[in-house]
């Protein structure tokens, strides 16, 4: 059964438009020497003159996410143990573009799933993302409730099977197995994949793209390990993170799932060669681990 493609665009922003928005808010820019870095569920991405990468909603539904980042990030800004971006140029709708747009100084490093990182280099990882999620899940903000309820075990079931119907992946058997409501006691990313860790020479340099975050259950960035780490690297990360109970892991290893599956597809779709690799590798990871 094929899926949807939430992806699909609402608002297509070009080099060209993205270029105009941003010389016509910020002429400290102009001229601007704009490139387009990539696009995803809900941003276009361009690059600005090396310095700078500017973020513009594809869908309406995006722009509370985008909106929400720009409350968060400056008050996660050095709180952190990786760089994560820190809006400073924000821009409004107006007739071109309706929706609030934003650009923050460019971090180092690629996404990792374009990386083609060794089983070495994921394991030298698991520290330093077992260190971030301890000191992130350990800030006492809130911001705000899950809008998506992505935690839901039968709504992960649904969508996760049809995604591996279309990946032609069969169920793991652990596929139908209880899991715990979630719980909500932590500040969380809400969106940990691959696609968000930059990287640079194997080495991780930041977290990226924080649209989905919220105040709710750990599990939902634990998945990280599931789908990133080979299984010799996961106790370097929680020797960094701390213990985690049977009951998140297992919540942990569905929403891992069913977050590899999404991606797989969209991958497919998009015919991004390295990001499907990557998810049918996370996949595997799930399911054989």
């Amino acid at each position: 059964m094929a899926v949807g493609k939430p992806w699909s665009p609402e608002r297509v922003v070009s080099v060209e438009l993205a270029r105009e928005l941003i010389e016509a808010q910020f002429p400290q820019l102009s001229p601007a020497r704009v490139a387009a870095l990539g696009e995803g569920w809900d941003n276009s991405v361009f690059s600005v003159d090396g310095e700078w990468v500017f973020r513009f909603p594809r869908r309406q539904i995006a722009v509370p996410l985008i909106e929400r980042e720009l409350r968060v990030l400056p008050a996660l800004a050095g709180a952190l143990p990786l760089p994560v971006p820190n809006p400073e140029l924000i821009g409004t709708g107006g007739k071109r573009f309706p929706w609030t747009f934003a650009g923050h100084r460019l971090l180092p490093g690629r996404t990792a799933d374009q990386a083609a990182l060794t089983v070495e280099q994921r394991s030298a990882a698991a520290a330093p993302l077992g260190r971030f999620l301890h000191a992130l899940h350990a800030l006492p903000l809130n911001a705000g409730p899950d809008s998506f309820d992505r935690l839901d075990a039968e709504w992960m079931r649904a969508r996760t099977a049809e995604r591996l119907s279309e990946l032609s992946i069969e169920r793991p058997r652990w596929f139908d197995d209880p899991v715990r409501k979630p719980v909500l006691r932590a500040l969380v990313h809400g969106d940990l994949h691959a696609r968000q860790i930059l990287v640079d020479g194997g080495v991780v340099t930041g977290i990226i793209d924080w649209g989905d975050v919220h105040f709710g259950d750990p599990a939902c960035d634990l998945a990280i390990a599931w789908t990133f780490l080979p299984p010799p690297g996961r106790a370097a990360f929680f020797a960094a993170y701390g213990s985690v109970d049977p009951e998140t892991w297992s919540l942990a290893r569905l929403r891992g799932l069913h977050l590899s599956a999404a991606l797989g597809v969209y991958a497919k779709h998009t015919s991004d060669d390295r990001l499907l690799r990557e998810s049918l590798a996370a996949i595997d990871l799930v399911c054989t681990s």
